[in-house]
């Protein structure tokens, strides 16, 4: 039972994350053959959180695609310090109750959710200025009295996710230009095809995810698959991350909908960095750029930039002002109850036949962490195109 106890952490994994598409709104899953049989295609139009769970009724949720829900999930846990359990019963042990409405904190979550939709509908023309962080920053009961050692101490370092232009900062396309020299220079990223990166993956929470083994496929100009396995418990199943270049998949065990398409903005997401796992293309990834304010991340003076990506994803680049390397890339999706935002951390740059490659990068999200730390990097290789579609090996519970 102890062991059991330690998966109720205040931010579940992927496995266990995927499962909080149905948070805080209390929802259930539609029948599994319905929904499989379903599935959104590139052909067809996406099914919305409304029509894949039972009972999804917020107005401004449930006409959102799955992915883009799921995030939504995430901007109400990081804003009020919740996980799973606080609105679902059992959420983390294999007897959650997700259909359940008699829990007051999911009633309540979803009074909340309308409310913000009527403040910002009525002052600010439906966009989406008031979120769940605004009034809760963590707490589920908003302060309502400020610390006066907060007052005199140091101010609030919260940034904002659209920056100011710096225009006492190199322009963005220096910062760019030294990115791509530091490199390996645009001549030899221009020969870069495709690659394959192994390595080890070690989850924020070890109890859950930790002790995996992935491969990165990537294949120019915008392929990519992240998959891990985990040979240690290979009764949990693997987990995938795949973009085809056009249509996106996730696969993740233990998880309400097992495999689903991603068709809002995680598609977005996914089809930026398979787009920039080839740097040498940033400048014509990226548009409408503008250099931010300096800052620092671990300690090491950065240069921002920030710009749009597909369909106007908003990013947020951080470039060591010495090496020119990047050392953060921040994307923000949209939801009605805030940004979606999911953080790539890089580190450890090692030189592969020319090129530079981060052998250490985190990938941190709403509900989440995964750390991947790369033994080998293969470049110029043939990749069976399959791995960057469906995921052929789906598990659930």
């Amino acid at each position: 039972m102890t062991g059991l106890k330690k998966l109720r952490s205040r931010r579940l994994s992927l496995a266990v994350t995927i499962m909080a598409v149905v948070w805080l709104a209390g929802f259930g899953l539609i029948d599994r053959a319905k929904s499989q049989a379903g599935a959104a295609t590139s052909q067809t139009k996406p099914k919305t959180a409304g029509e894949t769970f039972k009972n999804v009724t917020s107005s401004t949720l449930k006409g959102l695609t799955v992915d883009d829900f799921m995030g939504a999930m995430g901007v109400m846990a990081a804003a009020l310090g919740f996980d799973c359990s606080n609105c679902h019963p059992g959420a983390g042990y294999s007897d959650v109750n997700w259909q359940v409405d008699t829990m007051p904190t999911k009633v309540i979550a979803r009074q909340m959710i309308e409310m913000v939709a009527v403040i910002n509908r009525t002052n600010f023309a439906g966009a989406a200025k008031v979120t769940c962080w605004t009034c809760h920053h963590g707490r589920q009961i908003p302060a309502t009295s400020i610390a006066l050692d907060h007052l005199y101490g140091d101010p609030n370092d919260e940034k904002d996710d659209v920056i100011a232009r710096n225009p006492a900062a190199l322009p963005p396309d220096q910062i760019l230009d030294k990115y791509i020299a530091a490199l390996g220079g645009s001549q030899q990223l221009s020969r870069l095809t495709s690659f394959i990166a192994t390595g080890t993956q070690n989850g924020g929470f070890q109890h859950i995810q930790g002790g995996g083994v992935f491969q990165i496929f990537a294949k120019a100009p915008d392929q990519r698959s992240v998959l891990i396995t985990f040979p240690k418990a290979p009764d949990r199943g693997d987990q995938t991350r795949a973009y085809d270049g056009h249509v996106g998949w996730i696969n993740a065990p233990r998880s309400v909908l097992g495999e689903f398409e991603v068709t809002g903005s995680e598609l977005d997401g996914q089809r930026l960095e398979a787009q920039l796992a080839f740097p040498g293309q940033i400048k014509q990834v990226l548009t409408n750029l503008r250099s931010g304010p300096a800052d620092s991340i671990n300690d090491h003076d950065v240069q921002t930039v920030q710009g749009e990506g597909p369909r106007g994803l908003l990013v947020t680049l951080y470039f060591d002002k010495e090496s020119g390397l990047l050392r953060r890339l921040i994307r923000y999706g949209k939801s009605p109850v805030g940004r979606i935002s999911t953080q790539v951390d890089y580190d450890d740059y090692r030189p592969v036949d020319g090129i530079k490659f981060p052998f250490s990068f985190t990938f941190s999200w709403l509900d989440g962490k995964d750390g991947f730390q790369l033994t080998e990097v293969k470049t110029n290789v043939p990749i069976d195109p399959s791995v960057f579609g469906r995921p052929r090996r789906a598990t659930t519970n």
